[in-house]
């Protein structure tokens, strides 16, 4: 069948070991013509086109800059993106009927882009919900509920209702996220509410030369190495980042590597140039193959999420921790069921975000007892491969749509 993928993520290379390229290809694989519309912020300078990369169809739409800018012209940019996808198609796309409509938050604002493939079309329409805005926004003062911003709030809100209501089915990141979901959106048919995990591919583990690598990156060849890789923003609190590796300034077993980009990634450079210690590597964001080899040398994997979230996050990066055979240490709100997920599975640690000392206090657990770490590598390697292969999210998507066409129909 017909399938489209509408994502504000750039997509650069649909052969990446990623959560959507993964999918894309799944769904190629099992035989369906694939295609894309994805964003080509202004920055880069190029203009929307239509390319066939790695036998999927995939259309580049020229947006306004979204990621790393301001929240005016983000704003801005938001607002735009459905009316330009929607153009796109029409122009790219225009005779092709598709049969399913698959997309994920962020936006909320693609909803006009959904409705008129659902309706063009008869088309099934499924959401992947990686982002519940805006009320994440809110939780972390991004917006308000009164003064000029709340004009914003309330048009996104109707925005996201407006998704919801267009979405065939829902398919949620955890059993946290689909609670929330029903418990907010009395609205909704919760039969069409569901988990659907981020998933990615397992990679083949290979044998490395790890104090080679290491080399590399110039890390120490004889400390236990903490990664965080990934975005420095405001869902992520920076300043509670820098706490706690500045509490470790005078542990000499440990070190910490903070990979990535963001808003507020230029905190953290900061803390690294100025501080007396050695026990931190500052990386700007690698391409994936060196942010894998970077994986492989190091020990645990980290994850950062704002205490103040209300609503339940499942950050995709732990995958990649996951899939080098790395523990993971969750710092996040008490929300979210990540850190459940974690403990239950018995492959890595959990701690509120608002709690310096307990972070400390796990650190110096896992550092002197280096030999859990393998042990619970191992076994976060065994639950990716269990519960966050991509081929889970594909029939999960493949199911609804069956369930939906031969059961309810489509409208």
């Amino acid at each position: 069948m017909n399938v489209i993928f509408l994502s504000i993520g750039g997509l650069t290379d649909l052969v990446e070991n990623a959560v959507y390229p993964d999918l894309l290809r799944h769904f190629q694989e099992k035989g369906h013509s694939v295609h894309v519309v994805c964003q080509r912020e202004r920055r880069s300078g190029l203009y929307t086109e239509m390319k066939i990369e790695h036998g999927i169809k995939v259309l580049r739409v020229r947006t306004g800059n979204i990621t790393k800018t301001n929240l005016v012209e983000k704003g801005i940019a938001t607002l735009l993106i459905g009316f330009q996808f929607k153009k796109a198609i029409d122009e790219f796309f225009g005779d092709v009927k598709f049969d399913l409509v698959f997309y994920s938050t962020p936006p909320i604002t693609i909803s006009n882009t959904v409705s008129y493939l659902k309706k063009r079309d008869n088309a099934f329409t499924y959401l992947m919900l990686k982002d519940i805005f805006p009320q994440n926004a809110l939780d972390i003062g991004i917006l308000k509920k009164t003064g000029w911003k709340s004009i914003m709030t309330k048009y996104f809100f109707a925005k996201e209702k407006n998704l919801y209501l267009q979405s065939n089915y829902i398919g949620c990141m955890s059993e946290a996220n689909v609670e929330f979901l029903k418990k907010n959106n009395s609205y909704l048919d919760e039969e069409r509410i569901e988990v659907c995990p981020n998933t990615i591919n397992p990679l083949n583990i290979t044998s490395i030369d790890k104090s080679l690598l290491r080399a590399k990156f110039r890390l120490p060849q004889d400390k236990i190495i903490f990664v965080y890789g990934g975005n420095f923003g405001k869902p992520q609190d920076v300043d509670y980042i820098i706490k706690v590796v500045d509490n470790n300034v005078e542990k000499t077993d440990r070190h910490f590597v903070m990979c990535g980009s963001g808003t507020d990634f230029y905190k953290i450079k900061d803390y690294a140039e100025n501080t007396k210690g050695n026990h931190i590597t500052v990386i700007d964001n690698l391409g994936k193959q060196e942010y894998n080899q970077l994986l492989n040398v190091c020990d645990v994997g980290l994850i950062f999420l704002d205490h103040r979230f209300t609503i339940p996050n499942f950050p995709s990066r732990i995958l990649d921790y996951m899939n080098h055979g790395k523990p993971v240490f969750a710092a996040t709100d008490k929300n979210t069921d990540v850190g459940k997920i974690i403990l239950n599975g018995e492959f890595g640690w959990w701690c509120e975000s608002n709690d310096v000392y307990r972070y400390e206090s796990i650190l110096d657990e896992i550092c002197s007892n280096p030999k859990v770490i393998e042990q619970k590598g191992k076994l976060s390697r065994k639950f990716l491969e269990e519960h966050f292969d991509t081929k889970i999210a594909y029939d999960r998507i493949i199911n609804a749509y069956n369930k939906c066409t031969d059961k309810v129909g489509r409208n």
